[in-house]
Protein backbone atom coordinates (compact mmCIF):
# COMPACT_ATOMS: atom_id res chain seq x y z
CA UNK A 1 0.00 0.00 0.00
CA UNK A 2 3.08 2.18 0.71
CA UNK A 3 4.62 2.03 -2.32
CA UNK A 4 1.05 2.54 -4.30
CA UNK A 5 0.82 5.78 -2.61
CA UNK A 6 4.33 7.02 -3.27
CA UNK A 7 3.71 5.85 -7.04
CA UNK A 8 0.64 7.70 -6.67
CA UNK A 9 2.87 11.08 -4.89
CA UNK A 10 4.71 10.90 -8.18
CA UNK A 11 2.24 10.58 -11.05
CA UNK A 12 0.71 13.69 -9.43
CA UNK A 13 3.97 15.55 -9.53
CA UNK A 14 4.49 15.06 -12.58
CA UNK A 15 1.07 15.30 -13.71
CA UNK A 16 1.85 19.14 -12.72
CA UNK A 17 4.78 19.93 -14.11
CA UNK A 18 3.66 19.02 -17.52
CA UNK A 19 0.75 21.11 -16.73
CA UNK A 20 3.02 23.83 -14.96
CA UNK A 21 5.31 23.48 -18.07
CA UNK A 22 1.98 24.35 -20.82
CA UNK A 23 2.27 28.32 -20.71
CA UNK A 24 5.70 27.75 -21.53
CA UNK A 25 5.07 26.58 -24.59
CA UNK A 26 3.55 30.33 -25.60
CA UNK A 27 7.15 31.54 -25.22
CA UNK A 28 8.03 30.40 -29.04
CA UNK A 29 5.44 32.62 -30.62
CA UNK A 30 6.56 35.77 -32.45
CA UNK A 31 4.29 37.63 -29.61
CA UNK A 32 6.73 36.23 -27.09
CA UNK A 33 9.90 36.52 -28.41
CA UNK A 34 10.85 39.71 -26.14
CA UNK A 35 10.53 37.02 -22.41
CA UNK A 36 12.57 34.86 -21.33
CA UNK A 37 11.64 31.51 -19.06
CA UNK A 38 13.49 32.65 -16.31
CA UNK A 39 11.62 36.18 -16.22
CA UNK A 40 8.14 34.02 -16.81
CA UNK A 41 9.12 32.33 -14.38
CA UNK A 42 9.08 35.10 -11.63
CA UNK A 43 6.10 36.33 -12.85
CA UNK A 44 3.51 36.39 -10.15
CA UNK A 45 0.61 36.16 -12.79
CA UNK A 46 2.38 32.67 -13.85
CA UNK A 47 2.04 31.28 -10.16
CA UNK A 48 -1.87 32.56 -10.11
CA UNK A 49 -2.28 30.51 -12.83
CA UNK A 50 -1.35 27.34 -11.81
CA UNK A 51 -2.40 27.67 -8.18
CA UNK A 52 -5.84 28.61 -9.22
CA UNK A 53 -5.98 25.19 -11.20
CA UNK A 54 -4.15 22.94 -8.54
CA UNK A 55 -6.69 24.23 -5.94
CA UNK A 56 -9.61 23.17 -7.94
CA UNK A 57 -8.40 20.13 -9.01
CA UNK A 58 -8.19 19.14 -5.31
CA UNK A 59 -11.35 20.63 -3.65
CA UNK A 60 -13.13 18.94 -6.92
CA UNK A 61 -11.81 15.64 -6.45
CA UNK A 62 -10.96 15.74 -2.56
CA UNK A 63 -13.45 17.76 -1.17
CA UNK A 64 -16.79 18.80 -3.53
CA UNK A 65 -16.95 15.18 -5.41
CA UNK A 66 -16.95 13.02 -2.14
CA UNK A 67 -19.07 15.16 -0.36
CA UNK A 68 -22.03 15.87 -3.04
CA UNK A 69 -21.72 14.02 -6.06
CA UNK A 70 -21.25 10.61 -4.45
CA UNK A 71 -23.96 10.99 -2.32
CA UNK A 72 -26.38 12.13 -5.44
CA UNK A 73 -26.70 15.84 -4.48
CA UNK A 74 -26.13 16.67 -7.60
CA UNK A 75 -28.02 19.86 -7.22
CA UNK A 76 -25.65 21.05 -4.59
CA UNK A 77 -22.93 19.88 -6.80
CA UNK A 78 -24.14 21.61 -9.87
CA UNK A 79 -24.62 24.91 -8.60
CA UNK A 80 -20.64 24.82 -6.83
CA UNK A 81 -19.37 24.02 -10.86
CA UNK A 82 -21.40 26.75 -11.76
CA UNK A 83 -20.06 29.30 -9.30
CA UNK A 84 -16.51 27.82 -9.90
CA UNK A 85 -16.91 28.15 -13.34
CA UNK A 86 -18.21 31.63 -12.86
CA UNK A 87 -14.87 32.49 -10.98
CA UNK A 88 -12.66 31.36 -13.15
CA UNK A 89 -14.36 33.58 -16.04
CA UNK A 90 -14.13 36.72 -14.05
CA UNK A 91 -10.50 35.90 -12.53
CA UNK A 92 -9.18 34.89 -16.34
CA UNK A 93 -5.94 33.53 -14.84
CA UNK A 94 -4.50 32.49 -18.56
CA UNK A 95 -5.50 35.92 -20.27
CA UNK A 96 -4.08 37.73 -16.72
CA UNK A 97 -0.84 35.50 -17.28
CA UNK A 98 -0.22 35.93 -21.24
CA UNK A 99 -0.84 39.74 -20.76
CA UNK A 100 1.73 39.96 -18.05
CA UNK A 101 4.37 39.36 -20.81
CA UNK A 102 6.72 42.25 -22.02
CA UNK A 103 6.26 40.55 -25.68
CA UNK A 104 2.15 41.30 -25.35
CA UNK A 105 2.44 44.55 -24.55
CA UNK A 106 4.39 45.23 -27.10
CA UNK A 107 2.09 43.50 -29.48
CA UNK A 108 -0.74 45.08 -27.71
CA UNK A 109 0.62 48.34 -28.54
CA UNK A 110 0.92 48.14 -31.48
CA UNK A 111 -2.76 47.13 -31.82
CA UNK A 112 -3.73 50.59 -30.35
CA UNK A 113 -1.67 52.93 -32.45
CA UNK A 114 -2.77 51.31 -35.62
CA UNK A 115 -6.47 51.38 -34.63
CA UNK A 116 -8.69 54.79 -33.85
CA UNK A 117 -11.12 54.22 -31.40
CA UNK A 118 -14.83 54.21 -31.60
CA UNK A 119 -16.76 56.82 -31.26
CA UNK A 120 -15.48 59.47 -33.99
CA UNK A 121 -18.57 59.51 -36.43
CA UNK A 122 -18.87 62.61 -36.93
CA UNK A 123 -14.96 63.08 -38.01
CA UNK A 124 -15.00 61.52 -41.14
CA UNK A 125 -16.81 59.16 -43.34
CA UNK A 126 -14.46 55.71 -42.62
CA UNK A 127 -16.35 52.62 -39.93
CA UNK A 128 -14.25 54.49 -37.16
CA UNK A 129 -14.48 58.34 -37.81
CA UNK A 130 -11.93 58.74 -40.12
CA UNK A 131 -11.89 59.12 -44.16
CA UNK A 132 -11.04 55.43 -45.96
CA UNK A 133 -7.52 54.90 -46.36
CA UNK A 134 -6.17 56.50 -43.68
CA UNK A 135 -4.08 54.49 -41.58
CA UNK A 136 -2.25 57.43 -39.51
CA UNK A 137 -1.25 56.19 -36.33
CA UNK A 138 -4.51 57.84 -34.53
CA UNK A 139 -3.60 57.54 -31.00
CA UNK A 140 -0.14 59.96 -31.54
CA UNK A 141 -2.43 62.30 -34.06
CA UNK A 142 -5.83 62.32 -32.68
CA UNK A 143 -8.44 64.06 -35.08
CA UNK A 144 -10.10 67.73 -34.38
CA UNK A 145 -12.22 66.80 -31.63
CA UNK A 146 -12.54 67.92 -27.82
CA UNK A 147 -9.95 66.36 -25.47
CA UNK A 148 -12.83 64.80 -23.25
CA UNK A 149 -14.66 63.25 -26.01
CA UNK A 150 -11.32 61.71 -27.70
CA UNK A 151 -10.37 60.36 -24.41
CA UNK A 152 -14.08 59.31 -23.58
CA UNK A 153 -14.07 57.44 -26.62
CA UNK A 154 -10.51 55.47 -26.08
CA UNK A 155 -11.45 54.60 -22.66
CA UNK A 156 -14.61 52.91 -24.46
CA UNK A 157 -12.69 51.05 -27.09
CA UNK A 158 -9.73 49.98 -24.25
CA UNK A 159 -12.66 48.27 -22.27
CA UNK A 160 -14.49 46.59 -25.41
CA UNK A 161 -11.00 45.08 -26.50
CA UNK A 162 -9.89 44.21 -23.34
CA UNK A 163 -13.04 42.00 -22.36
CA UNK A 164 -12.99 39.40 -24.76
CA UNK A 165 -14.15 35.75 -23.72
CA UNK A 166 -11.00 34.40 -22.01
CA UNK A 167 -11.49 30.66 -23.63
CA UNK A 168 -8.35 29.15 -22.72
CA UNK A 169 -8.93 29.75 -18.88
CA UNK A 170 -12.75 28.07 -19.46
CA UNK A 171 -11.37 25.00 -21.40
CA UNK A 172 -8.38 24.17 -19.18
CA UNK A 173 -11.42 24.67 -16.17
CA UNK A 174 -13.28 22.16 -17.75
CA UNK A 175 -10.43 19.95 -18.49
CA UNK A 176 -9.31 20.18 -14.59
CA UNK A 177 -12.92 19.18 -13.70
CA UNK A 178 -13.21 16.43 -15.95
CA UNK A 179 -9.68 14.77 -15.04
CA UNK A 180 -10.63 14.94 -10.62
CA UNK A 181 -13.85 13.41 -11.87
CA UNK A 182 -12.75 10.94 -13.84
CA UNK A 183 -9.65 9.90 -10.91
CA UNK A 184 -12.38 9.96 -8.35
CA UNK A 185 -14.40 7.91 -9.86
CA UNK A 186 -12.32 5.20 -10.72
CA UNK A 187 -10.75 5.49 -7.29
CA UNK A 188 -14.17 5.05 -5.74
CA UNK A 189 -14.76 2.04 -8.27
CA UNK A 190 -11.33 0.63 -7.23
CA UNK A 191 -12.21 0.90 -3.74
CA UNK A 192 -15.90 -0.81 -3.88
CA UNK A 193 -14.34 -3.55 -5.84
CA UNK A 194 -11.57 -4.02 -2.78
CA UNK A 195 -14.57 -3.74 -0.27
CA UNK A 196 -16.29 -6.59 -2.31
CA UNK A 197 -13.45 -9.02 -2.37
CA UNK A 198 -12.56 -8.54 1.54
CA UNK A 199 -16.53 -9.19 2.58
CA UNK A 200 -16.13 -11.82 0.37
CA UNK A 201 -12.96 -13.49 2.05
CA UNK A 202 -14.34 -12.46 5.77
CA UNK A 203 -17.29 -14.52 5.00
CA UNK A 204 -15.17 -17.17 3.86
CA UNK A 205 -12.97 -17.26 7.05
CA UNK A 206 -16.13 -16.54 9.13
CA UNK A 207 -17.86 -19.72 7.48
CA UNK A 208 -14.42 -21.85 8.15
CA UNK A 209 -14.27 -20.48 11.91
CA UNK A 210 -17.65 -21.49 12.49
CA UNK A 211 -17.29 -24.92 10.84
CA UNK A 212 -13.87 -24.69 13.00
CA UNK A 213 -15.90 -23.87 15.81
CA UNK A 214 -19.05 -25.51 16.01
CA UNK A 215 -19.52 -28.23 12.91
CA UNK A 216 -16.46 -29.48 14.67
CA UNK A 217 -15.75 -33.23 15.64
CA UNK A 218 -16.40 -32.71 19.35
CA UNK A 219 -19.77 -30.68 18.68
CA UNK A 220 -21.00 -33.89 16.31
CA UNK A 221 -19.65 -36.03 18.50
CA UNK A 222 -21.51 -34.57 21.89
CA UNK A 223 -24.46 -34.43 19.35
CA UNK A 224 -24.49 -37.39 17.98
CA UNK A 225 -23.79 -39.05 21.10
CA UNK A 226 -27.31 -37.18 23.05
CA UNK A 227 -29.05 -38.47 20.06
CA UNK A 228 -27.76 -42.07 20.42
CA UNK A 229 -29.49 -41.55 23.94
CA UNK A 230 -32.04 -40.97 22.71
CA UNK A 231 -32.64 -43.45 20.22
CA UNK A 232 -31.59 -45.99 22.95
CA UNK A 233 -34.20 -44.91 25.01
CA UNK A 234 -36.69 -44.64 21.78
CA UNK A 235 -37.12 -40.93 22.73
CA UNK A 236 -39.96 -39.72 20.32
CA UNK A 237 -37.47 -36.70 19.96
CA UNK A 238 -34.87 -38.76 18.30
CA UNK A 239 -35.80 -38.28 14.48
CA UNK A 240 -36.71 -34.06 15.26
CA UNK A 241 -32.96 -33.92 16.76
CA UNK A 242 -31.42 -35.59 13.77
CA UNK A 243 -33.28 -33.47 11.36
CA UNK A 244 -31.98 -30.25 13.11
CA UNK A 245 -28.46 -31.44 12.92
CA UNK A 246 -29.11 -31.98 9.03
CA UNK A 247 -30.51 -28.20 8.37
CA UNK A 248 -27.60 -27.13 10.35
CA UNK A 249 -25.02 -28.76 8.26
CA UNK A 250 -26.99 -27.97 5.23
CA UNK A 251 -27.51 -24.45 5.71
CA UNK A 252 -23.46 -23.76 6.74
CA UNK A 253 -22.30 -25.47 3.75
CA UNK A 254 -24.85 -24.39 1.31
CA UNK A 255 -26.94 -21.53 1.80
CA UNK A 256 -23.76 -19.20 3.21
CA UNK A 257 -22.40 -19.24 0.02
CA UNK A 258 -24.69 -16.23 -1.03
CA UNK A 259 -24.09 -12.46 0.28
CA UNK A 260 -27.70 -12.27 1.56
CA UNK A 261 -29.99 -15.52 2.59
CA UNK A 262 -33.83 -15.11 3.92
CA UNK A 263 -33.76 -13.91 7.29
CA UNK A 264 -36.31 -17.11 8.09
CA UNK A 265 -32.96 -19.34 7.24
CA UNK A 266 -30.80 -17.54 9.64
CA UNK A 267 -33.55 -17.93 12.25
CA UNK A 268 -34.05 -21.38 11.90
CA UNK A 269 -30.75 -22.39 12.06
CA UNK A 270 -30.50 -20.10 15.54
CA UNK A 271 -33.52 -22.09 16.37
CA UNK A 272 -31.91 -25.66 15.37
CA UNK A 273 -28.57 -24.27 17.25
CA UNK A 274 -30.78 -23.69 20.32
CA UNK A 275 -32.92 -26.84 20.43
CA UNK A 276 -29.54 -29.82 19.66
CA UNK A 277 -27.75 -27.58 22.39
CA UNK A 278 -30.85 -28.12 25.12
CA UNK A 279 -30.09 -31.59 24.62
CA UNK A 280 -26.45 -31.21 26.90
CA UNK A 281 -27.10 -28.30 28.90
CA UNK A 282 -29.56 -29.83 31.55
CA UNK A 283 -32.03 -28.26 33.50
CA UNK A 284 -29.52 -25.94 35.51
CA UNK A 285 -29.71 -23.90 32.56
CA UNK A 286 -33.05 -21.91 31.50
CA UNK A 287 -33.11 -20.88 27.76
CA UNK A 288 -35.27 -18.00 26.48
CA UNK A 289 -35.50 -17.74 23.03
CA UNK A 290 -37.97 -15.35 21.23
CA UNK A 291 -38.68 -13.77 18.15
CA UNK A 292 -41.51 -10.92 17.29
CA UNK A 293 -42.34 -9.08 13.99
CA UNK A 294 -42.39 -10.14 10.60
CA UNK A 295 -40.16 -12.15 9.71
CA UNK A 296 -41.34 -12.44 5.65
CA UNK A 297 -39.96 -10.53 2.70
CA UNK A 298 -36.44 -10.16 4.87
CA UNK A 299 -32.95 -10.77 4.07
CA UNK A 300 -30.03 -10.87 6.29
CA UNK A 301 -25.92 -11.43 5.72
CA UNK A 302 -25.31 -15.70 6.69
CA UNK A 303 -23.89 -16.21 10.19
CA UNK A 304 -23.88 -12.34 11.49
CA UNK A 305 -25.89 -13.33 14.98
CA UNK A 306 -24.09 -16.88 14.67
CA UNK A 307 -20.90 -16.20 16.24
CA UNK A 308 -22.81 -14.68 19.68
CA UNK A 309 -25.24 -17.54 19.73
CA UNK A 310 -22.19 -19.94 19.64
CA UNK A 311 -20.26 -17.89 22.52
CA UNK A 312 -23.77 -18.12 24.55
CA UNK A 313 -23.25 -21.80 24.90
CA UNK A 314 -19.76 -21.81 25.06
CA UNK A 315 -19.29 -19.62 28.39
CA UNK A 316 -22.86 -19.07 29.89
CA UNK A 317 -23.29 -22.95 30.61
CA UNK A 318 -22.36 -24.54 34.13
CA UNK A 319 -23.09 -27.88 35.46
CA UNK A 320 -23.23 -26.81 38.81
CA UNK A 321 -24.87 -23.11 39.11
CA UNK A 322 -28.38 -22.34 37.87
CA UNK A 323 -27.84 -19.94 34.73
CA UNK A 324 -30.28 -17.97 32.61
CA UNK A 325 -29.71 -17.22 28.82
CA UNK A 326 -31.71 -14.50 27.00
CA UNK A 327 -31.48 -14.81 23.48
CA UNK A 328 -34.18 -12.74 21.07
CA UNK A 329 -34.82 -11.22 17.75
CA UNK A 330 -37.06 -8.38 17.03
CA UNK A 331 -38.29 -7.05 13.25
CA UNK A 332 -39.53 -3.56 12.74
CA UNK A 333 -40.08 -2.63 9.27
CA UNK A 334 -36.51 -2.95 7.75
CA UNK A 335 -34.63 -2.88 11.68
CA UNK A 336 -33.67 -6.03 12.91
CA UNK A 337 -32.65 -6.29 16.31
CA UNK A 338 -30.75 -8.91 17.92
CA UNK A 339 -30.03 -9.27 21.74
CA UNK A 340 -28.48 -11.95 23.90
CA UNK A 341 -27.02 -11.82 27.75
CA UNK A 342 -25.27 -14.47 29.30
CA UNK A 343 -23.86 -15.00 32.41
CA UNK A 344 -19.68 -15.74 32.45
CA UNK A 345 -18.33 -18.54 34.07
CA UNK A 346 -14.75 -20.10 33.93
CA UNK A 347 -13.15 -18.93 30.52
CA UNK A 348 -9.82 -20.04 29.83
CA UNK A 349 -7.04 -17.55 27.96
CA UNK A 350 -6.90 -19.33 24.63
CA UNK A 351 -10.93 -20.24 24.44
CA UNK A 352 -10.98 -16.24 25.01
CA UNK A 353 -8.34 -15.75 22.44
CA UNK A 354 -11.01 -17.67 19.94
CA UNK A 355 -13.93 -16.00 20.72
CA UNK A 356 -11.82 -12.46 20.32
CA UNK A 357 -11.38 -13.31 16.63
CA UNK A 358 -14.69 -14.64 16.24
CA UNK A 359 -16.09 -11.47 17.41
CA UNK A 360 -13.64 -9.14 15.03
CA UNK A 361 -14.57 -11.06 12.17
CA UNK A 362 -17.92 -10.55 12.61
CA UNK A 363 -17.07 -6.85 13.42
CA UNK A 364 -15.23 -6.49 9.59
CA UNK A 365 -18.20 -8.36 8.00
CA UNK A 366 -20.55 -5.83 9.33
CA UNK A 367 -18.52 -3.10 8.74
CA UNK A 368 -18.50 -4.23 4.91
CA UNK A 369 -21.65 -5.77 4.66
CA UNK A 370 -23.82 -3.10 6.74
CA UNK A 371 -21.67 0.52 6.39
CA UNK A 372 -23.36 3.05 8.25
CA UNK A 373 -26.35 0.87 8.44
CA UNK A 374 -25.28 -1.12 12.03
CA UNK A 375 -24.88 -0.71 15.35
CA UNK A 376 -23.07 -3.14 17.64
CA UNK A 377 -22.92 -2.83 21.18
CA UNK A 378 -21.14 -5.38 23.51
CA UNK A 379 -20.68 -4.53 27.47
CA UNK A 380 -19.49 -7.01 30.28
CA UNK A 381 -20.78 -5.98 33.24
CA UNK A 382 -21.51 -7.99 36.68
CA UNK A 383 -20.69 -11.32 35.39
CA UNK A 384 -22.54 -10.46 32.67
CA UNK A 385 -21.70 -10.79 28.98
CA UNK A 386 -24.64 -8.80 26.84
CA UNK A 387 -24.70 -7.89 22.71
CA UNK A 388 -26.98 -5.97 21.34
CA UNK A 389 -27.21 -5.68 17.32
CA UNK A 390 -29.34 -3.71 15.28
CA UNK A 391 -29.46 -4.16 11.52
CA UNK A 392 -31.00 -1.96 8.53
CA UNK A 393 -32.02 -4.99 6.53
Amino acid sequence: MSRFKAFSVVIHIAGWLLFMAFPLVFLNSRAFYNTSIATFLQKPAYWEFCVTYMVLFYSNAYVFIPRFFLKKKYVIYSIIVVVLLAGVYLLRPFDKLMRSTDGWRMMNGMMMRHRPPFGGERFGNGPFGVPPGDTAAVFDHPPFRSDSAYFKAQSQWRRHRMRPLDSTSLFIFLMIMALSMAIKTVQQWQLTEQRAARAEADKTNAELSFLKAQINPHFLFNTLNNIYTLAAIKDDNTADSIMKLSNIMRYVTDDVAEDFVPLQSEIDCISDYIELQRLRIGKNTKVNFEVKGDIDHKQIAPLVMMTFVENVFKYGVSKHEPSDIDISIDIQGLKISFYCKNRIFGVQKSDYQRTGIGINNTKKRLEHLYPNKHLLSISSMNNEYIVQLTLQA
